[in-house]
């Protein structure tokens, strides 16, 4: 529904989906040695065109974009404004975007908040502009792109002799 304006949002903010499958990639490559970028990009598109994957992410956009031209009421500006630490609503807003694979795109997501690799570094670091949204709804959709080849492409070889 809001797929080509979702996609322009991510890449006026400085987030291609080319980037965001290279963080797919890395996560899965070591447990699917024939996967490739053009498979993690497919994922990423798949997970862009759920509804309320654009939804949380028009949402997160907008307040960073507000809070970037300083438009939110007091006490929200200042939280933005700071990344303050203890704000959780990017992460819980990034949460439903994860939970649309399975517990899989939980601990992905995990993973990717605290080691924040490739373009969640650069947007959590403070380049241009307000990411607190934006770095974590990145890793969502990294997350749930992940998740999503993980349920496609099991790797089952491993369990065969434990029946």
């Amino acid at each position: 529904m809001f797929y080509g304006q979702v996609v322009r949002l991510l890449e006026k903010r400085g987030v291609s989906l080319d980037a965001i499958a290279e963080i797919v990639y890395a996560l899965q490559k070591p447990y699917h040695e024939d996967l490739t970028v053009g498979q993690c990009r497919e994922s990423v598109e798949h997970v862009l065109r759920k509804r309320e994957v654009q939804h949380a992410i028009i949402t997160g956009i907008t307040l960073d974009m507000m809070a970037e031209e300083k438009k939110l009421p007091e006490p929200l500006q200042t939280i933005l404004a700071i990344d303050e630490p203890l704000y959780g609503m990017d992460e819980i807003l990034a949460l439903g975007i994860t939970n649309v694979y399975g517990s899989i795109g939980l601990t992905n997501f995990g993973y990717l908040d605290k080691r924040k690799p490739l373009v969640i570094g650069r947007l959590n670091r403070g380049s241009a502009g307000v990411h607190v949204f934006l770095d974590d709804l990145v890793a969502g959709i990294a997350a749930a792109a992940s998740a999503r080849i993980a349920h496609r492409l099991p790797d089952g070889e491993r369990f065969e002799g434990d029946v």
